[in-house]
């Protein structure tokens, strides 16, 4: 397992060569971000093939990876994910490293995957205001977020 996540980082995601901060890498925050997006994705106890697919999408997108190195990112974001017990990790990264901007489009795509099947499920409402919370992004941003996306079409199942 080990030697399968330090290849993905070698391969896709090696930091410049001029990065030599203390900081997390690109990595460890694509993996914070991705395991939010999993979270909400699994809020509902139900993960559809419509916000999977979304998910791969977005990912590859907001990421610019290709196809196997989503995928790949989603596996070990979702091994990540399960293996802690809380979201403090992953959020006090993106709390700590994100501009406003970039907490904005991770809200918007949380949005995504919460809309992809349709369907906004009471659990997967108070994920959303958690996360936002604990990202440190305001809740006035978190409902501009949401009509943003609803305005430009992309909420529900149709951005397959």
């Amino acid at each position: 397992m080990i030697d399968r996540i330090k290849a993905f980082f070698h391969r896709e995601m090696a930091p410049p060569a001029d990065d030599a901060g203390g900081g997390p890498g690109p990595e460890e925050l694509r993996i914070a971000a991705c395991a939010l997006l999993l979270e909400v994705a699994n809020a509902d106890d139900f993960f559809s093939a419509g916000e999977r697919r979304h998910l791969r999408a977005l990912v590859r997108r907001h990421f610019g990876l290709k196809r196997e190195a989503a995928d790949e990112l989603i596996v070990l974001a979702e091994d990540e994910r399960r293996g802690s017990v809380d979201l403090w990790g992953f959020t006090n990264l993106i709390r700590a490293h994100y501009s406003t901007g970039q907490k904005l489009v991770l809200a918007e795509a949380m949005w995504g995957i919460v809309l992809a099947d349709g369907e906004l499920a009471t659990r997967e409402d108070y994920i959303m205001r958690k996360i936002s919370h604990l990202i440190g992004l305001e809740s006035g941003y978190l409902a501009e977020a949401r009509k943003r996306l609803e305005s430009a079409g992309t909420g529900g199942d149709r951005t397959r």
